[in-house]
């Protein structure tokens, strides 16, 4: 099956937050996403509100539910106390677990899944507990090791950091070599038992190549790429490009 595509509504968030109006609208265009065939939206609130309000979301549960019940909604953040608050009062399908710190600009490094083992497992816990499907950040390179402890954690995925492949888009030796180390990491997550998700900087150029090297790739979370190319091709055109490039 292709991977299925989560459409990060961030930077739609951003843009907006330039003026205090309510244009353009993150739930119409998360409404445009889902209808042209993106499976899910992505949020990652942060604590300065820079892009996704917490008042978003109360709005992207409710297009789901009311309009797109077979969507997913994917909270993503780092596991503070008001964090977790907004995920259970929110009850997204997913949520993916960040180390990010406050004053990152994105996310750009997985957990040491060896090193907070047991908070991980604690806030996973509590997570499940609330009917969440829970997926830990991860580094593209992770050995059998750091996986290992991953699984312990009781999560259910895995989100590989594709950021150094992304990063490749004018260097195809390079490209082939962040593939191969994918590749060898969503061998051993798929080992494990770990469903494997991805993101960051993933575009149609190079989601086929990704594809290809993870067959068990269950979800593509992407923003950036994607809202870029909506203001050439517009969003519904640029979803359904998306999509056709996951397989």
């Amino acid at each position: 099956m292709p991977a299925q595509l989560s459409v990060n509504l961030n930077a739609v968030a951003m843009l907006r937050n330039r003026r205090d109006l309510p244009w353009p609208s993150v739930t119409g265009l998360g409404r445009i996403a889902l209808v042209n065939g993106a499976h899910g939206l992505t949020v990652h609130p942060r604590p300065d509100q820079r892009h996704i309000r917490f008042s978003d979301l109360p709005g992207i549960r409710a297009l789901i539910d009311d309009e797109f019940p077979n969507a997913e909604f994917n909270i993503e953040g780092y596991p503070t106390d008001e964090f977790l608050e907004l995920v259970e009062a929110n009850q997204p399908e997913q949520v993916t677990l960040v180390p990010d710190d406050p004053s990152q600009a994105t996310s750009d490094h997985g957990w040491d899944f060896q090193g907070k083992g047991n908070f991980l497992r604690a806030v996973v816990q509590r997570l499940k507990k609330n009917g969440a499907r829970v997926s830990l950040f991860c580094d593209p390179d992770a050995s059998r090791t750091a996986l290992e402890a991953a699984k312990a954690t009781g999560a259910d995925r895995v989100e590989f950091y594709t950021g150094p492949y992304g990063g490749t888009y004018d260097d195809p030796v390079r490209a082939a070599e962040e593939l191969k180390r994918l590749e060898t990491a969503g061998k051993i997550a798929t080992e494990l038992g770990l469903g494997i998700n991805a993101g960051h900087d993933l575009t149609v150029e190079n989601l086929p190549g990704l594809a290809r090297a993870i067959p068990g790739l269950l979800e593509v979370s992407i923003g950036h790429g994607l809202i870029a190319d909506a203001i050439e091709h517009g969003m519904a055109e640029t979803v359904r490009r998306f999509v056709k490039a996951c397989g």
